[in-house]
């Protein structure tokens, strides 16, 4: 019995969840240097053993469950960049069940789910071997390799004299006003240093984009989902939070601190948070709650205790 793939549901993330836990742990003693603490997040991405995580991925991505013989043995989570093009963000194959052409099987079943998709891509570390092996055998085509990762391609489809698609053009420099690009396609595609003001980009979708040192002012950014995101050493400031809502969100490697200065989180609620060492001064505490109990009580209590309420 060959392998097949179906769309996973909520149901399914806390198998998942261990099976892609026990895959990426067995990659990492597999390839990384033991006694070492290296961070390789083609090996290990962020959340990769996080039920939380794995339950908004199935949520908002294309999240399929892979099925061998009657039985969940793996996933494949796939981002789509319009209607033609795609990348395979996660594939994980249970451990036990490697080695059995089920890779090989469900790389063929995601490109019939998406038969318009022209072309994916992926990543994956440069010290997974096996895996450049694999993904070459499966008609993936390095694009770029780095000293940390490769960089990998597969065009199923390729543009005829039909296609209203503008390819290999340098239009660098080159000023648009008034023009309608509505339900376009970028795909690697250079945008450094651009420019975009007073434009409708609603209902846009960002994937696996270059970001970094840019500048948003003045926008519109309500009834947004931003997620799985690097935003290290970045400012907010100046912003309206009403609504918006923090989840498996972390400080990465780095444990660089997040700072609020001077601002209203009045009625905000912190639960399941890791607020080891937190630090709360010159701030309106009242009616501030910790497990259900009045900071001011607790503060009032301590003043008792410590006869720092006399002085």
């Amino acid at each position: 019995m060959s392998a097949r793939i179906v769309k996973a549901s909520v149901d399914d993330a806390e198998k998942l969840t261990a099976i892609m836990t026990r895959t990426f742990d067995e990659e990492a003693r597999k390839w990384l240097p033991k006694g070492e603490q290296v961070v390789d997040y083609n090996i290990q991405p962020p959340g990769y053993d996080s039920l939380g995580m794995n339950k908004f991925m199935i949520r908002e991505l294309e999240y399929f469950k892979i099925l061998f013989e009657g039985e969940i043995v793996g996933g494949i989570i796939v981002t789509l960049t319009g209607k033609s093009y795609g990348r395979i963000d996660r594939l994980f194959i249970n451990p036990d069940f490697q080695r059995k052409g089920i890779g090989t099987t469900v790389i063929e079943r995601i490109q019939d789910v998406f038969p318009n998709v022209r072309a994916w891509d992926l990543e994956t570390s440069s010290r997974q071997i096996s895996n450049h092996a694999f993904y070459e055998k499966t008609g993936f085509q390095i694009m770029f390799q780095t000293a940390e990762e490769y960089h990998y391609i597969k065009r199923t489809r390729y543009f005829s004299g039909n296609d209203q698609a503008v390819r290999n053009k340098d239009l660098s420099s080159v000023q648009y006003e008034n023009c309608n690009m509505e339900n376009s396609e970028f795909y690697q595609v250079n945008l450094q240093g651009s420019s975009i003001s007073n434009s409708n980009f609603s209902n846009s979708h960002l994937n696996n984009t270059d970001l970094s040192h840019s500048r948003f002012r003045n926008i519109n950014f309500r009834h947004n989902l931003f997620a799985d995101l690097n935003m290290a050493n970045s400012e907010l400031a100046f912003v309206t939070l009403s609504g918006v809502r923090f989840t498996e969100t972390n400080l990465g490697s780095g444990k660089e601190p997040i700072a609020f200065d001077r601002c209203n989180l009045e009625g905000s609620v912190f639960s399941d948070c890791n607020l080891q060492n937190a630090e709360i001064s010159n701030s309106n505490i009242s009616g501030l709650k910790v497990n259900n109990i009045p900071i001011e009580e607790l503060l009032s209590v301590y003043k008792q205790v410590t006869g720092t309420d006399k002085k």
